[in-house]
């Protein structure tokens, strides 16, 4: 976990926004001496509803006011993935990584990935019994759908495992962008 405070992160959109998270927690693991010559990923997610974005609500009044607006309803979910590999740096400003043209910076790459999420219409004792697991406090957008939320999600457009928080075959994608087979991951058998 990178430790990094959401708090003082804007942009003009939930999807840049995720981005730009996704991207701090990756960069603030990455300076970490420990984890040279690793693969970074940072990812984080928003739902978007109505233009705005939701992450974790604060507290259970808020997650049940949030589940009462999304019932019936459809949402964006947002992910953004960044992935840095620190063993293989790359000079100047052809790096993702915001480098300054001759020096040296870690490979790395952004994505958002986008689900569309349509919601159920769960009861409000439904909705009550729901947040008082306080499973939709620790999930952006105050759901999961593997979890206890899924029965109260009738469908979405696009990854499941993008829903959970980290789209595979974008990563897939971004580790064969920076030159790394998928497959190479995978422990000896």
């Amino acid at each position: 976990m990178s430790g990094l405070e959401e708090a003082g992160f804007d942009a003009p959109d939930p999807r840049r926004l995720t981005a730009r998270l996704a991207r701090a927690k990756a960069e603030t693991v990455a300076r970490a001496p420990q984890v040279e010559g690793a693969l970074v990923l940072g990812c984080d997610s928003l739902l978007e509803l109505d233009g705005a974005a939701h992450g974790k609500p604060p507290d259970a009044p808020a997650a049940v006011e949030q589940w009462r607006r999304l019932r019936g309803r459809r949402a964006l979910l947002h992910t953004g993935h960044h992935l840095i590999d620190t063993s293989h740096p790359r000079q100047g400003a052809g790096s993702d990584a915001g480098a300054v043209a001759g020096e040296s910076a870690p490979a790395s790459i952004g994505r958002v990935e986008t689900t569309v999420i349509h919601f159920g219409h769960p009861t409000d004792a439904e909705i009550d019994a729901y947040v008082a697991t306080g499973e939709p406090l620790e999930v952006a957008g105050a759901f999961t759908i593997d979890g206890r939320g899924g029965a109260f999600v009738d469908g979405i457009e696009g990854n499941p495992s993008n829903v959970i928080g980290l789209s595979v075959p974008l990563f897939r994608a971004m580790l064969a962008a920076l030159g790394i087979s998928y497959t190479d991951l995978w422990a000896p058998q």
